[in-house]
């Protein structure tokens, strides 16, 4: 069995970038240029929230830790909400939290949606199951 880590874990985190880094050719264009800043709270395995960043006004999407300094928006979401989107792709779930209010937007959610509007090739979505399989449960 290969090993697995926590969301959003240290160990999850450098896996996630090795994987996206294998991926980086062969992730479409995004749809829209945005600079966002992504805010995850509740992380049960961190005592702090976890600050992260989702850029494509390169015209690659680009996702890394920290705040960029100029943003389109800032998204802030509950980590079993954050769980649901990244590694579950469960957009069922997403839109519960979305109207639970479990998902805060300050600025431009017009940009968020129009990245969401693109479905994922093939070759995203086999990234996206080799996150899950090195995503522990819990």
């Amino acid at each position: 069995m290969s090993k697995t880590y926590l969301f959003l874990s240290d160990g999850w985190i450098a896996a996630a970038q090795t994987l996206r880094a294998e991926y980086a050719n062969q992730i479409p264009e995004p749809p829209v240029s945005v600079r966002m800043n992504v805010v995850v709270t509740d992380i049960p395995h961190r005592e702090d929230d976890l600050s992260g960043n989702i850029d494509t006004s390169q015209g690659e999407l680009i996702i890394d830790e920290g705040h960029l300094e100029q943003v389109d928006l800032t998204l802030t979401v509950d980590y079993e909400t954050a769980r649901s989107a990244f590694v579950l792709r469960d957009q069922q779930a997403v839109m519960q939290a979305f109207f639970a209010g479990k998902i805060f937007v300050d600025g431009d959610a017009s940009k968020l949606l129009a990245l969401q509007a693109q479905p994922p090739g093939p070759d995203v979505i086999e990234m996206y199951q080799r996150l899950s399989a090195f995503t522990a449960e819990g």
